[in-house]
């Protein structure tokens, strides 16, 4: 099978005999129900391909849609000027970018319909272009516009001149509206959704299908999809694997499901991660390792946010949906970039819980972290993972723990925050490392982080203080008897107490006993 994986013209697909997961049928209801529409998704997650399918079906190009959905549902087909904006290729470095980028799309559609008004702000240009369109074949314009957000991205970390994008964008869809009458449909995508106040104001006819139940398939692929389209390659790497099919099925949910886009949403793959695995025949971060979430650590550092909310977080559906929000909190980013996602909704208060969606994501993300909050630097990760998952599994605390000590004790690394708060955020996310070669629970209560780890052999449990003793958090594993479920386990069982000073900012006490 010819995976396509980087293939994101329709045409080029159809023709070379790639694989193509029949998504006609939910594009032939976007068409026939409405003429406006936005939608969010992460990256690689096919909004090219869905955009390019829709060019092909504005051209009355029928001969690519043979054998799928649409070709049953669609009697008349017909060829409509086509507007197509990617705002991808391009670094958006000054207020120069945005415009330059504008006038190379715009130009090639004056080169095809005509202009006297080249030299005229890009919103005219555009403007008479969709007239010039519409006079030059009879026909209204379909407008396609793909990552609409790669300028406002890449600019968060400089509010002015993001500000200024926003004024030109505006402006520049507002024509929209204004030439509603020559439009025939248009669709918008990015990875951001849109701010109701900001860059879409203007067109306030726009319908956003990102949390739609509807269309939460359109893009990304199903469980139903991988079984009825896929089953022979899953059976294929089973093979390569040699383990069953239906344990194949299994580590591919884990690692590569779990994405929910809306309240009563299937669970979506991630397409690339899902495909690459699939081609390779073996588990990877495929969709991870294609891009670095640095900018959104930089939104997580600068609004001090806590690391044990990735997997419990909570949000009203305005947060989920504003771009704007995020200079107050990294949850809409997060969210819409794909490093988190829906896990359950309560329909009383109508708030969304959110969490890391799989293992790729959540393996995958806590390991880029470390080294932002914890002492341990960048590209010792794992050198460091190693030793203390082979001390908790030999049954050596004393060693873990010495080691734990020194770790703090370096003292070459920066404070993110207060020292509370980042002693909590590092114990979080070096136990989170741990959590995918040990079992590890977390409990989390006013700030206070109790710790469980399982192996096959042993047990441990944890408890952190703040400027107080190593006896005092022994006392309170005591106390609340956090050992009394494991009475009747035949497993070594060690209780650990361990105390932070925020004045040196190192572990400075620590306590072991043994037995339930």
């Amino acid at each position: 099978m010819k995976y396509p994986i980087g293939i994101q013209n329709l045409e080029s697909l159809i023709k070379d005999d790639y694989l193509y997961i029949d998504k006609t049928d939910l594009i032939y209801a976007i068409v026939s129900e409405g003429r406006y529409y936005f939608l969010s998704r992460p990256r690689r997650f096919g909004k090219s391909i869905l955009l390019s399918t829709f060019k092909a079906y504005f051209e009355g190009k029928q001969h690519l849609f043979d054998g799928l959905a649409i070709s049953k549902l669609e009697t008349k087909w017909e060829n409509y000027p086509i507007f197509y904006f990617d705002f991808n290729a391009r670094e958006y470095k000054d207020e120069d970018s945005l415009t330059a980028e504008l006038n190379r799309h715009l130009e090639s559609l004056e080169k095809e319909y005509g202009s006297q008004y080249q030299d005229r702000a890009p919103e005219e240009r555009f403007l008479h272009a969709i007239e010039n369109a519409y006079e030059k074949t009879g026909k209204p314009v379909v407008i396609l516009i793909d990552e609409y957000d790669k300028p406002l991205l890449q600019t968060i970390n400089r509010p002015e001149l993001q500000e200024a994008y926003r004024s030109k964008l505006k402006a520049f869809y507002s024509v929209m509206k204004t030439m509603d009458s020559k439009i025939k449909f248009a669709f918008i995508t990015g990875v951001t959704k849109f701010s109701k106040v900001s860059v879409f104001s203007d067109l306030n006819n726009l319908d956003d299908i990102s949390m739609w139940d509807k269309f939460a398939s359109l893009c990304g692929i199903t469980d139903e999809e991988i079984r009825n389209v896929l089953d022979s390659e899953v059976e294929l790497m089973a093979e390569q694997l040699q383990c069953s099919k239906e344990e194949c099925y299994s580590k591919l949910k884990t690692y590569y499901d779990g994405y929910h886009f809306s309240p009563n949403s299937p669970g979506i793959y991630n397409p690339f991660s899902l495909l690459t695995a699939l081609k390779r025949k073996t588990f990877g971060s495929y969709w991870f390792d294609t891009g670095t979430p640095t900018f959104l650590v930089e939104v997580m550092k600068a609004n001090n946010y806590q690391l044990e909310k990735l997997n419990q977080e909570v949000a009203q559906p305005d947060l989920l949906g504003s771009l704007d929000s995020i200079r107050q909190t990294p949850i809409p980013l997060l969210f819409q970039s794909g490093y988190m996602t829906i896990t359950g909704y309560d329909s009383v208060f109508g708030i969304y819980h959110l969490g890391l969606p799989n293992q790729e994501v959540s393996e995958s993300f806590t390991k880029f972290l470390l080294p932002y909050y914890s002492p341990i630097q960048k590209g010792q990760e794992a050198f460091f993972v190693v030793n203390f998952v082979h001390e908790i599994q030999n049954g050596q605390p004393e060693a873990f723990m010495k080691r734990l000590e020194a770790l703090f004790a370096d003292g070459n690394y920066q404070i993110i925050g207060d020292e509370e708060k980042y002693f909590h955020n590092a114990v979080f996310i070096i136990f989170k490392m741990f959590g995918f070669y040990v079992d590890v629970e977390y409990a989390t209560t006013d700030g206070r982080i109790d710790l469980l780890m399982k192996t096959k052999d042993y047990i441990y449990i944890l408890e952190f203080k703040i400027n107080e003793s190593a006896d005092t958090a022994l006392q309170q594993i005591e106390a609340k008897q956090y050992a009394k479920p494991f009475m009747n386990d035949p497993r070594p069982l060690y209780q650990i107490g361990v105390n932070f000073s925020t004045k040196t900012r190192r572990i400075d006490g620590w306590k072991i006993t043994s037995g339930s």
